[in-house]
Parts: structure tokens; sequence; C-alpha cells
């Protein structure tokens, strides 16, 4: 099949997170099939990594087998895929897989491809896999939709739960009650007025107010609340983190869910170079040798009712990862 057919036929396989163990089981035969030896790294019962090595791997193809809900088929116009992980990552798996062909047909022997479990929700196998890294392996190049640009950076992540409690009450009193959440509501507009960290490349640091809830219904003042927040940083994580619970303060609780720093990047000469400000597995891939980030289609597609990856970007990044792969191979010897 044409790496058309296999983006395609790679979306149709379900793989919302949680659920990647059948398209892990396909891309295993395709890479068994094409001579890697290729070994499973089991999160649980129901889910695995893959690592995949032509003799003693130097440089690493990686990228993840999970997708955002909810999950909707493939279909394809003359200059476009669509489906679930078009973008993200699915048409990334079948550029890597392509140029790992390529590569192997030009006798390349130091490669190896990792795709793991969990990206969008936790990153579970990104963290199983930096333990279990090979010392032979010096660079890693990351797939996420880039644009087929070589970041030059990307935005750390930070998830946050902060919960309020009050005291129900009938709400035609208000002052026998204490509402949660307009504790909440006091804390979110404060935590808006916030000045938070710039970085001179990686721009701002952004915080979305992802989901809010509490209370039982509209006659009971509510005795709880709850926001999750995400926020995009661009220096220090721990310290927006300290920054967000001093403003909470007696108010509220806090809760970390999730947490990585933002990355800075090296250019490479004869390659469109960008900046990311979405967060990928590579802090958490620290063991597995010299990042870089580039991949084919934009993040503005990604986790959308209409995700895309354009034809022309997804046959050009074989190339890029092809030449790519080659230089760093050349820059270590």
């Amino acid at each position: 099949m044409n790496i058309f057919e296999l983006t395609r036929q790679l979306i149709d396989l379900e793989s919302i997170t949680g659920h990647e163990r059948e398209v892990g089981l396909f891309v295993r035969d395709i890479l068994e099939k094409d001579g890697f030896e290729v070994t499973a790294q089991p999160i649980d019962e129901t889910k695995f990594n893959l690592f995949a090595t032509l003799g003693t791997p130097t440089v690493v193809l990686s990228t993840h087998l999970d997708t955002v809900p909810p999950f909707f088929s493939s279909s394809e116009t003359d200059e476009y895929i669509f489906g679930r992980g078009a973008c993200d990552t699915k048409g990334i798996i079948a550029s890597m897989i392509f140029a790992a062909r390529e590569l192997k047909s030009s006798g390349i022997k130091d490669l190896g491809l990792l795709f793991v479990t969990g990206e969008e929700s936790g990153s579970d196998g990104a963290r199983l896999a930096n333990s279990n890294a090979p010392a032979s392996v010096k660079y890693l190049i990351n797939g996420e939709p880039t644009e087929n640009k070589l970041a030059l950076g990307s935005k750390g992540a930070l998830r946050l739960e902060v919960t309020t409690t009050g005291k129900r009450g009938h709400s035609a009193y208000p002052h026998v009650g204490e509402s949660a959440i307009e504790k909440l509501l006091d804390i979110l507009n404060d935590v808006r007025a916030l000045a938070l960290p710039e970085h001179p490349i990686l721009g701002k640091t952004t915080c979305n107010i992802g989901t809010i809830s509490g209370g039982i219904q509209a006659n009971v003042i509510p005795d709880s609340g709850r926001t999750e927040l995400m926020l995009r940083t661009v220096t220090d994580t721990g310290a927006v983190r300290d920054l967000i619970a001093k403003t909470v303060g007696a108010r509220g609780t806090v809760k970390t869910n999730f947490e990585c720093e933002p990355l800075l990047l090296e250019a490479v000469p004869g390659f469109e170079t960008g900046v990311m400000a979405f967060t990928t597995d590579i802090p958490l891939l620290d063991n597995w040798g010299k990042p870089f980030l580039l991949g084919p289609g934009s993040i503005l597609d990604a986790h959308t009712e209409a995700e895309k990856i354009s034809k022309r970007e997804l046959t050009e990044s074989v190339d890029l990862y092809v030449s790519l792969t080659k230089k760093l191979l050349v820059e270590k010897n």
C-alpha cells in the first residue's frame, strides 16, 4: 500500500487513549514484515509501546499511537486525508514507517522506531519508555504536527485542578449558606488577572480554563466547586504552579495532575524552523538522546471535528525524516 492508504488504515483503527492495542498490533505486524526487530513494552494488559530496531540504533523516530476522542473514520480529497488522528499522529506514523523503509533500503542500520501510548492523557507510555532507553541512542526525532518545520522550542504544560468547598442552603436565603461556586469564580478572576511569565523565543504563558463544575441544582446553594486549568508554560513550570497556588491561597485546594517543562531545541541547516505552543512527550524521553521535533500537518487541525493532513506535506515529511536521520548519523561519526 502507498503512504495515503497506510494513513487511512491507521486512522480507521480507533485508538483513543486507553484503546491503543489494536493499532499497536497492526503497526507491529507491518514493522516485522519490513524486517525490523520489534519489542513490545507492556503498560498493562490492554496496551503497549513498540520499539523497532535495525542493528544498534543511534537515531530513533518516535511518536504516539493514541488519539483524543471522539473517533471518526477516514476520508480523502485530492489534497487532504481526513479523520481522527490524521495529523495527530496517524499520518506521522505512516510517514516514519515509509522513511524507515527508505533508510533501510539505503543501507542504514543504526535506526529505531518508538511508538508510545497515552500521550494525550498522562504520557504513561513515554514514562515507561524512558526507563528502557538503550545506551546506544544519541538522537530522538519526535513527530508532532509542526507543518514540516523543525521546532526551535515547545511550551511546557501544567494541568491543575482547583476545588472549593462551601455550605449548602436554600437559595432563597443566601445568608444561611456559603457558595463554593462564588469562591471559585473569585479565584478564576484573580488567576485571569495574573501577569504570567514570558520568554523571548517561546512567547507568553497562557492559561485555559478548561472545565467548571459544582453544585447539585439551581435552587440549592452549592457546597462544592471545581475547575481544571491548562497552562502552557514558557519558563520554570514549578514557579508557575506556585504562583497559582499562592493566588488560590486558603480559598481552595490545588492539585497538580500533570506538568512538564518547556523545551528549547536546535536548528539544523537546510530545515525551515518554527516555535510550537503545544507540549510533547520529549521532556519525558530525556534518556533517548538529543531531541528534535518535526512532523507534517498543522496543530490547528489536531483535536478538531475536521482533523486533516495535507497529502503534499505527508509525502514531503518522508524525505525530511530521511534527510534529518542521515545528517544526524553523519554528525555522530
